[in-house]
């Protein structure tokens, strides 16, 4: 594997890459080899990593010694470590990418050539496939709690590979559209509408602070695009796998956050109750022995304390 030339310091890079990593060393080594294949692109690329104990900072110092690191002493979160990327960059457009995503080939210029032909196009969104190619659902509706229902519904038949609710995904994915978000797992942000709204919310550690973005973004008077023109693969959720029950936590919190900022005062409400209903449920169907209750309890708890306002 070589890498790629240093990018000369008197060319501007036109994309700036920036992965966010915690403890993937394999992952963010096999993200940064898919990046190579846009190297006809002025392209500088930045790893923020979150802490990792697993020797990630020393692998990519080691394999890529042209890739500049931010090396965090502690995890700030997913949004922070984003926009510390896009503050130390130097390129007109970030692309926003998870250490356990994989561009596919003339994935970056199609991005690129969308938001260059199309200025009032905040934030490009590609179709995010599993590995073994099922699409994935990497754009939606506003968080609300009807299009929350339906989201939920979708993702549900997807993961459950139901074959109806799997040509309705793939048929969707096919086509251009305009949602309200589209996925933090991988994005191309124009850097002046970054700047504009004030980057990243950084009270979301994890999960929504993509969608938060964009609809802030949309009521500044960007767009948001999805394109089936790039394509990217998303090993998802490995950096969760390290910490499922904070993920969940951190999920809580960042889902009632948005509530609170975006969806009014009723709405928030009833999302409490129904945090609190759906954690107490499921505190009692863990009840007893048996392998993982004890771990699904105290999750339900810790829902219910978000949802309290106690966590």
């Amino acid at each position: 594997m070589t890498p790629p030339p240093p990018l000369d310091p008197a060319e501007k890079p036109t994309v700036s890459a920036i992965v966010v990593s915690y403890n993937t060393r394999d992952d963010v080594l096999r993200c940064l080899s898919t990046l190579e294949r846009h190297a006809d692109l002025p392209f500088e690329t930045l790893v923020v990593d979150n802490a990792s104990v697993d020797g990630s900072v020393d692998a990519v110092r080691a394999t890529w010694p042209a890739v500049r690191i931010i090396a965090n002493p502690r995890n700030v979160g997913f949004a922070a470590a984003c926009n510390q990327g896009v503050l130390a960059s130097r390129a007109p457009y970030a692309l926003l990418l998870n250490s356990d995503a994989e561009v596919r080939p003339g994935a970056v210029p199609a991005l690129v050539a969308l938001l260059d032909a199309r200025p009032d196009v905040a934030v490009a969104g590609p179709r995010t496939l599993d590995e073994d190619g099922t699409v994935q659902v990497s754009f939606g509706p506003d968080l609300t709690l009807a299009g929350e229902w339906r989201q939920r519904r979708l993702l549900r038949g997807v993961r459950a590979r139901h074959r109806g609710t799997l040509r309705h995904a793939e048929r969707a994915s096919r086509r251009e559209d305009e949602p309200a978000w589209v996925s933090g797992s991988c994005m191309l942000a124009r850097r002046a509408a970054l700047e504009a709204v004030g980057l990243f919310d950084e009270g979301f550690f994890l999960y929504e602070e993509d969608a938060d973005l964009c609809l802030r973004l949309r009521r500044a008077g960007w767009r948001v695009v999805f394109t089936p023109a790039a394509e990217v693969v998303h090993r998802l959720g490995r950096s969760m796998e390290k910490a499922p029950q904070r993920s969940r936590l951190e999920y809580h919190r960042s889902h009632l956050r948005y509530y609170r900022k975006h969806n009014g005062f009723l709405s928030t409400v009833l999302l409490r109750t129904w945090m609190i209903s759906h954690a107490s449920f499921s505190w009692l169907a863990a009840s007893g022995a048996g392998p993982g209750r004890g771990e699904a309890r105290r999750s339900a708890v810790d829902a219910i304390r978000v949802a309290l306002g106690r966590s």
